[in-house]
């Protein structure tokens, strides 16, 4: 049995969850626009100070978009959005999010796995692959489904930087948050295990150099995701 920390809040950061989820829900709708600083803060009795970074906030985000003399705005974010908008809807919608979402998702993943360890089995040194051992270890030596997330993803950010591209890394920082929610969803329901077999089955394929093997098992793993019997929607 395990149990989430608990943690207690700001005002801003309840603020932007209050207003993040109203626009989510469509209560706000986009292109509708919001009340001023000083009304909206008045009728949620916090500062001014509370709602002003609260919209920068939500502005970098993707959900605001802040006109000067025109007032606050709801962004389109689904078209024009970024990757914190894409976090925070995933976030917001927790174990609802739909088929067609986590099709995308995955489907990126595949085509960036897929760029990695080619290039990890071309670019990367006996000993940088070897190294990976230590990562794959930690994985299964994880007490708990946090610490396993957490090792799964170190594993795969290591392996995008050994693949020698500059920016790959980057892009792999820039999903954690959404690719570690939904390892975290795959472990409650398929067990711990299940996912450090799959680190297993890619770093076995890449230490022998085989990038049709490597190719195959991440086909493999995220086609069960999708459609299989490790489904995660």
């Amino acid at each position: 049995m395990e149990f989430q920390k608990l943690s207690s809040l700001s005002l801003k950061e309840m603020f932007i969850r209050q207003i993040r989820d109203m626009i989510l829900s469509g209560r706000i709708p986009v292109g509708g626009k919001l009340p001023s600083e000083r009304e909206i803060a008045k009728q949620m009795q916090v500062s001014r100070a509370v709602v002003n970074s609260g919209f920068a906030e939500l502005e970098k985000q993707g959900f605001l978009e802040i006109l000067p003399r025109q007032g606050v705005f709801v962004a389109n974010y689904g078209k024009n959005g970024n990757i914190n908008t894409l976090n925070a809807i995933m976030e917001y919608h927790g174990d609802t999010l739909g088929q067609s979402d986590i099709y995308s998702i995955i489907e990126v993943r595949r085509a960036l796995e897929h760029l990695v360890t080619d290039s990890v089995i071309k670019n990367a040194s006996n000993e940088e692959i070897l190294g990976l051992e230590g990562l794959l270890e930690e994985v299964s030596a994880a007490k708990n489904i946090d610490d396993t997330v957490l090792a799964t993803f170190s594993f795969h950010h290591k392996l995008s930087v050994i693949s020698k591209n500059s920016i790959i890394p980057l892009i792999y920082i820039s999903f954690k948050p959404v690719v570690t929610q939904l390892w975290k969803r795959f472990c409650l329901r398929y067990g711990k295990e299940a996912l450090y077999d799959s680190v297993l089955c890619l770093y076995k394929c890449i230490k022998e150099r085989d990038a049709g093997a490597a190719r195959r098992c991440t086909n493999k793993q995220l086609d069960e995701a999708l459609e299989g019997g490790h489904q995660i929607y």
